[in-house]
């Protein structure tokens, strides 16, 4: 089975055939003229001249060694560099592209001798010889330029890392420095074991004043329970007992309360001088009071002696409970002063355990202070000695390569002129090949569909059923009319009924009233529509056949059906009078036809006509089929003012004719509009084989459907020849 692409290159070529000759008989045409005004070739002369790889050379420098080393690696990208090829033109005077073409190197092979082969073609024997000259001096001192590049690169380098590293081991030394400086002293105390030694000063020196201030504790609670009151009441009747404006108070507070039971025993108590007496009192304890907050303070001690006769109380101390309560707050005294000399021996005990507990990190940090200064000490080193390296190794520097003793040798080299013939067999194959893309190149620019494979492939990416095909057999060459099917016996009947059967499967419900349409002219929408109501009328099928391309001529003649010429002066008219417009075919049986008046002008406005409506419901109810076959959409949208009157639209698809553009710029509307039914495609005139049938094989399709037992239709009495009408009708 021929590929799609093979076949639309076939029929691509029986098109544009003389296009693809054309540009053969060009290319060969232009191939002779070529071989004809082509010039003999020039005298070309080579030179020819060698270069021998050095040998490792004794160096008393590591970077010189190294950069031998690195060196040695000549390759021919290395020999064609851009610096030699500029420097040998400068010289010589040639441009770089042409030294470059002209130049010709081959690296030493395998198990030969290790020589490196030059050559250089020149139109004369003496620049030849100087190019290649110029040619082996430049590489040598390319490689020595290279080798001694890379020594000062090196040194220029180490003289760029040097500061740094220098700057950094006097910072990792000034660090270590600064590290001693602080700890140091530290670290020494516990070479010499002085640490442990405070440590156990201090334990020594806080047991003491623990057993110290034990004995004080003991002399105060046995003071304490003599005078019955603690050291904080001591101190306080210490100050009030030694206050005279207190002593004074409270001399005048007994005066007053004597004299106070003196009269009460004669008095009452609300009595004037009762009452004075009791004032009095009252003012003095409030004076006591005051006064003594002014000698304790406003504080905590002060809190403690609130009323009058704590204050009293307190403040009559005789001279030895005096002496005693001094005795109390000197030893009180003496052990807060203990105490805290025990707390700090405490808290120097905890700062020297502290400062032994962090030696280990110290002396873990002082080893790493002095590990990176050794480090960096060393990477200095190294760098002082690898710069002393490089100067060395910068006064060794040679080439890679040099100059082997062979002279350069000259001989003239003459190319032969090819063959004409060879020439002239290339021409005519670049011919053919180039005439075969101009023919391809010219079917992808004309935008048609070749093939049915295209077509099927399109309608298979809208989701558009394919109803039928219809062989390319079918049109014959000759033929001038519209008929296919003139009797059973023809072989096209076959698929046309194949086709009718498969409309009838077509939609949710039979297919009564069927609009034919295409998307431009010329891709055989009348021819399947005629060929269409044929077959169905051969099946016994009451069929009606509607031009309703009204802007093209009638195509009935074919059918033997006369026309009137009035008709397209009153269309109108025309289609109101139904046994006028419907006509019978003479020669086939069921078969009936609407002629068309055309070609009219707009012809929108007479579809849409109350008479044309009219004329498709009639039709709808007296035939079993009606084919309405209307205008291409790209000439009129004729075909959607009647689709709301059909059942649904077929679309007429055709090799050679049908665009891609056009099926995208008029069918994918139609498909994303859901009021729009249409049913699927016919692809007319495929390239296929048209089976044979004999009129004993044709028989009635096996999906007929007979005849309700319902009254018939009356039958249509069609007018055997036209009437002339007058002109009182309708006039469009």
């Amino acid at each position: 089975m021929t590929k799609p692409l093979v076949k639309r290159y076939i029929i691509a070529v029986g098109k544009y055939k003389w296009f693809g000759l054309a540009t053969f008989a060009i290319t060969c045409a232009a191939t002779g003229i070529y071989i004809t005004i082509r010039p003999e070739p020039k005298d070309r002369f080579v030179a020819e001249g060698f270069l021998l790889p050095n040998s490792p050379l004794v160096t008393f420098s590591k970077t010189g060694n190294e950069t031998q080393e690195k060196g040695s690696a000549i390759t021919e990208d290395f020999l064609r560099s851009s610096e030699i090829i500029k420097a040998v033109a400068a010289e010589v005077k040639e441009e770089p592209k042409n030294i470059n073409e002209n130049l010709r190197i081959e690296m030493p092979q395998q198990g030969k001798p290790p020589l490196i082969k030059l050559q250089y073609r020149a139109s004369d024997e003496t620049k030849a010889k100087v190019t290649a000259t110029a040619l082996l001096k430049a590489m040598v001192n390319y490689s020595k330029m290279l080798n001694s590049l890379r020594v000062r690169a090196i040194i220029e380098e180490i003289n760029k890392r040097l500061p740094q590293v220098e700057a950094e081991l006097k910072a990792a030394e000034q660090e270590l420095e600064q590290f001693e400086r602080i700890e140091g002293a530290a670290l020494s105390m516990v070479k010499i074991q002085a640490l442990p030694n405070a440590i156990a000063e201090s334990q020594n020196l806080q047991r003491q004043l623990r057993m110290q201030i034990e004995g004080l504790d003991a002399q105060i609670r046995s003071l304490s329970a003599r005078l019955g009151m603690t050291p904080e009441q001591a101190y306080i009747a210490t100050a009030l007992s030694a206050d005279p404006i207190i002593a004074d108070l409270r001399a005048q507070i007994y005066q007053n309360e004597t004299q106070m039971q003196i009269l009460s025993q004669e008095l009452r108590q609300n009595h004037p001088t009762m009452v004075e007496l009791n004032n009095k009192l009252q003012a003095l304890d409030l004076l006591m009071q005051q006064r003594a907050a002014e000698v304790i303070g406003r504080n905590r001690r002060a809190e403690m002696v609130l009323s009058s006769s704590q204050i009293r109380q307190n403040s009559n101390l005789d001279l030895i409970r005096q002496q005693q309560a001094n005795y109390l707050m000197t030893l009180h005294t003496e052990r807060e002063k203990l105490y805290q000399q025990l707390q700090m021996s405490a808290r120097a005990e905890q700062e020297l355990r502290r400062e032994y507990a962090s030696i280990p990190n110290k002396q873990l940090e002082r080893n790493r202070l002095e590990k990176q200064v050794e480090l960096k000490k060393a990477l200095y080193n190294n760098i002082q000695t690898a710069l002393g390296d490089a100067k060395a190794a910068e006064a060794e520097i040679v080439s890679n390569i040099s100059i082997a003793p062979q002279p350069i040798q000259v001989w003239n080299e003459k190319k032969p002129n090819p063959k004409a013939k060879l020439v002239l067999a290339a021409g005519i194959v670049a011919g053919l090949g180039i005439g075969g893309v101009v023919i391809f190149l010219l079917s992808l620019l004309e935008g048609k569909f070749y093939t049915l494979e295209e077509v099927r492939t399109a309608l298979q990416e809208r989701d558009l059923p394919l109803l039928g095909v219809l062989p390319l057999a079918c049109f014959e060459p000759e033929r001038k009319d519209m008929l296919a099917l003139a009797a059973r016996d023809t072989a096209y009947l076959h698929v046309c009924e194949k086709l009718r059967t498969a409309l009838r499967r077509a939609g949710r419900k039979p297919l009564k009233v069927l609009l034919l349409t295409s998307t431009s002219a010329r891709e055989g929408k009348t021819f399947v529509a005629y060929n269409l109501a044929i077959a169905s009328a051969l099946a016994s099928k009451r069929t009606l056949l509607i031009e309703a391309d009204l802007r093209s001529p009638t195509q009935v003649k074919c059918l033997k059906v006369a026309v009137a010429p009035e008709n397209a002066s009153e269309p109108l008219r025309y289609y109101g009078q139904l046994n006028n417009c419907i006509r019978l075919v003479p020669e086939i049986e069921n078969l009936y036809v609407v002629a068309s008046p055309g070609p009219l002008q707009q012809p929108g406005a007479i579809l849409e006509s109350s008479e044309m409506q009219r004329l498709l419901d009639e039709a709808r109810g007296r035939f079993d089929f009606v084919i309405v076959d209307t205008p291409p959409l790209n000439v009129g949208n004729e075909a959607l003012i009647l689709e709301k009157n059909s059942d649904g639209i077929v679309i007429v698809t055709r090799p050679l004719y049908t665009q891609p553009g056009m099926l995208a710029e008029y069918i994918d509307p139609l498909l994303e509009n859901e009021e729009v039914k249409i049913l699927g495609a016919i692809v007319n005139g495929a390239d296929i084989p048209l089976e044979v049938y004999s009129s004993s094989t044709v028989t009635e399709p096996t999906d007929y459907i007979p005849p309700e037992p319902s009254e018939p239709p009356p039958p249509v009495k069609p007018l055997q020849s036209p009437q002339p009408e007058t002109q009182s009708g309708r006039k469009f």
